[in-house]
């Protein structure tokens, strides 16, 4: 651990309340205040860092990503903002020409989004890939990560034709003729993904510190990750202890996904438990998912989307085992949360977690991620429950383009709804889901105080009314995503005794214009009092 004074700066404690200069000692916040006071009690040997008066606020702690899929999104095709289909076969060319893999490899690429498309916004094929793919089996994932399109060779190595039966809570794709159009949603998905190479130890080690180098440039010091899966959560576990052994650059507090109760219950039976761990690594809550995302249709709705009438989504997981795990988790010990993103799959977690949680008393903390399909009726049951709510509004950049036509002007203004939220009382917590989005919190909360996205597309706000202050939104962002993980008290805070997780920014992000808070940038971030990114 270093000792650290930071001086000259415009430190933030809470709403309307800031001071000058900040000392570290021992990995912990030791004193606050002015220049003098600060400088006078700093110890010889500690580092003294003039922030030039930079603003320092707590480190960014995202309630919701996905940091291994970032390490692995960071080494593969990247299709993040591609903006047609010659755009996309152009990336895929351009990685074979990069990388050469041998041939027979199956090769793995996130992030296209049809709706940005500007020559056909539709969804990619089989026929686009097998142009493209050089020969190469080719496996590529929409950026919400719930529809994948793969090409003819993959379709043949994983055995899927038009009389393949997908699985419940999945769906197989078929043209005219009864042939896979290479389009696979939801939990069919996982009979492709199967055919990528798996990770050994060092290669998921890599992806791990890949990603964690990223996560410091952004000024993120914890995060809330989902990495720990079935069939492969204990070795991630694994890897995860090696790394955060050897000088760790962010706090990782793991969501761990489970979809049925005998493998919960294995991994009851080993004794794990929410909260446990050290510092740097600890289990964190069950995470399990209700349904799909927006933009592909996935998302479970109580009525069929305005522009499919026959369509309602997919629900991928049944009521009766949601209240199996959700009671297993309770009686463990365990915090559940729950991917859920359509009115339809927030109603039917809502209702799970009303049968576990007695008198309004939310002890576990349970909660509900994404959360983005509402009405006021829902909202308010969040309150009734003191249920959780982990949110991102980064994706009002995307979903604002597509919101009414899927849902229609009524729902769609009772939707998003972050500042409702935070009006009723609800513990809100700011989370990317990275890297369905950026890991940058800038993006983040210009979106929560704008009330709509980054992108001129996007138009003017969604509804003002639900468009955060600043405070509130920095807030949700630290000190409110600690409470999800039980660190209220240790974390996301600027006072004595907590963290010494600091995040300096080059611009006064309290006193500029709304519009201005997208310029800002992360100058850097610190852990424990030792700098693990410096601009």
């Amino acid at each position: 651990m270093s000792d650290l004074a930071i001086y000259n700066a415009k430190v933030y404690i809470g709403r309307e309340d800031f001071c000058q200069a900040v000392l570290i000692k021992d990995g912990l916040i030791a004193a606050v205040g002015s220049d003098s006071e600060i400088l006078s009690r700093t110890p010889k040997g500690a580092r003294i860092y003039d922030a030039g008066k930079r603003t320092v606020i707590p480190g960014f702690n995202d309630s919701h990503l996905h940091l291994l899929n970032v390490g692995e999104t960071l080494s593969c095709i990247r299709l993040q903002g591609a903006d047609s289909i010659a755009e996309v076969k152009r990336r895929i060319g351009a990685f074979i020409e990069k990388t050469k893999p041998a041939q027979g490899t199956v090769l793995h690429g996130t992030g296209w989004n049809q709706d940005l498309f500007k020559d056909e916004k539709r969804l990619l094929t089989r026929y686009d890939l097998d142009e493209a793919g050089m020969g190469y089996p080719l496996i590529l994932e929409r950026a919400c990560g719930h529809i994948l399109t793969a090409d003819s060779l993959a379709l043949g190595l994983a055995g899927i034709t038009g009389e393949t039966v997908p699985p419940e809570g999945g769906a197989i794709d078929l043209d005219e003729n009864g042939e896979p159009t290479g389009v696979i949603r939801e939990n069919a998905c996982y009979r492709i993904l199967r055919l990528l190479p798996k990770d050994d130890p060092e290669a998921i080690e890599k992806k791990l510190r890949i990603a964690m180098a990223y996560a410091a440039e952004c000024g993120v010091t914890s995060v809330q990750t989902m990495d720990m899966r079935p069939g492969k959560w204990r070795e991630t576990l694994e890897v995860y202890k090696r790394v955060q052994a050897d000088k760790p650059t962010l706090r990782a507090y793991q969501q761990v996904n489970f979809m049925e109760p005998g493998e919960f219950k294995e991994f009851l039976e080993e004794g794990y438990r929410t909260g446990m761990g050290d510092r740097f690594l600890k289990i964190g809550p069950l995470k399990m998912f209700l349904d799909g995302s927006l933009g592909a249709r996935t998302a479970f709705m109580r009525e069929p989307y305005r522009d499919d009438p026959s369509n309602r989504g997919i629900l991928t997981m049944d009521p009766e085992t949601l209240g199996t795990m959700t009671g297993l988790a309770e009686a463990n010990g365990c915090t559940a949360i729950m991917h859920a993103i359509g009115d339809g799959a927030v109603d039917m977690a809502l209702k799970a977690l009303e049968t576990v949680i007695k008198g309004g008393e939310n002890k576990l903390r349970h909660g509900i991620v994404h959360c983005q399909i509402t009405d006021r009726g829902l909202l308010e049951r969040f309150a009734k429950s003191d249920i959780l709510a982990y949110v991102q509004p980064v994706f009002l950049d995307y979903d604002l383009t597509v919101l009414r036509d899927r849902v229609g002007e009524r729902l769609a203004s009772e939707s998003y709804a972050f500042n409702t939220l935070k009006k009723l009382g609800v513990h809100e917590s700011f989370g990317t889901d990275s890297p369905v989005e950026d890991m940058d919190p800038i993006r983040n909360l210009y979106c929560a105080v704008m009330g709509k996205g980054l992108a001129k597309r996007s138009g003017g706000d969604i509804y003002p009314d639900e468009a955060m202050d600043i405070y509130d939104a920095v807030d949700a962002y630290t000190s409110e995503s600690a409470y999800a993980s039980f660190e209220e008290n240790i974390k996301g805070r600027i006072r004595l005794g907590y963290y010494g997780d600091l995040c300096i920014l080059d611009g006064d992000i309290f006193e500029c214009s709304r519009e201005e808070i997208s310029n800002i940038k992360v100058e850097a971030t610190i852990l424990e009092g030792r700098f693990v990114y410096e601009r």
